[in-house]
């Protein structure tokens, strides 16, 4: 039986430019970048895992952090509901380089 699918939120703060670089391609591979820094993933326990190792092996945990945030189950009627004070927000396309 196949887990089921959690959504996150990953944010990062990251002190180096070039892991900061290798973080936000590492998490394209996982799920959408809804700003600079920040992530909407869903994953199921396995990618989950995978996720948070590969970004293991390129974090420097004296001085950088990342946060997964669980946002609940993935259901098929479930909707990212974003609310934005300011600028309105709209999905980031490109990639941030530093």
């Amino acid at each position: 039986m196949a887990s089921k699918r959690i959504r996150y939120l990953v944010s990062y703060d990251i002190a180096n430019a070039k892991r900061l670089r290798r973080v936000a391609k590492t998490l394209e591979s996982y799920g959408t970048r809804l700003q600079f820094s920040v992530f909407e993933c869903p994953l199921d326990d396995l990618k989950f895992a995978q996720a948070k190792a590969a970004l293991a092996d390129i974090v420097n945990t004296d001085h950088d952090q990342v946060l997964f945030v669980s946002l609940g189950p993935e259901a098929a009627d479930a909707t990212l509901v974003i609310e934005a004070l300011g600028l309105p927000y709209t999905r980031r396309s490109r990639v941030t380089i530093v």
